[in-house]
């Protein structure tokens, strides 16, 4: 079985773009404050890694010229 890669070598896709860059910081903000939240009132945090990935994929979509690799920029970002 060969190996496919899911974004081919010869297609250029934008990665960091100012959409992701602002969706990125406005996430970190939302995961930072409440798990700072959640820290103080049940005394544990929660791994902000995938409902970040999960948000991000959900506003990316209203987004006609979105792609995965701002996905996992904003993902990364966020986390």
């Amino acid at each position: 079985m060969e190996f496919r890669p899911y974004i081919p070598p010869e297609k250029s896709l934008p990665e960091y773009t100012v959409k992701a860059f602002f969706l990125g910081v406005l996430l970190s903000i939302v995961m930072g404050a409440a798990n700072a939240y959640l820290g103080m009132y049940a005394g544990m945090t929660v791994s902000a890694s995938i409902p970040a990935a999960v948000i991000s994929m959900a506003i990316l979509f209203a987004f006609k010229d979105r792609n995965i690799l701002e996905n996992n920029m904003v993902q990364t970002a966020s986390t």
